[in-house]
């Protein structure tokens, strides 16, 4: 991991130090890696897979049984 280290200059002000830092955490590039590794999520295990993969195949049957009976309403294709 990167660390961004900055030392206040004499006479420096508060502001500018701030700036300093955050340009540099910016051209670091520390953000950008942080956001990738925060929303990633673990790989499932190839029975949560399955699972999923059924549920899905049998809710896509339901909802176009439920078409064909005209008791859902029908999405328009997209072009």
């Amino acid at each position: 991991m990167i660390n961004v280290e900055i030392a206040r200059n004499t006479n420096e002000s508060s502001l500018s130090l701030l700036r300093r830092f955050s340009r540099k955490v910016q051209s670091s590039g520390v953000i950008p890696r942080i956001r990738s590794i925060r929303f990633s999520g673990r790989t499932q295990s190839p029975y949560k897979i399955k699972q999923r993969a059924l549920t899905l195949i049998s809710r896509r049957a339901n909802m176009a049984e439920l078409i064909k009976l005209g008791k859902a309403p029908v999405k328009p294709a997209r072009r």
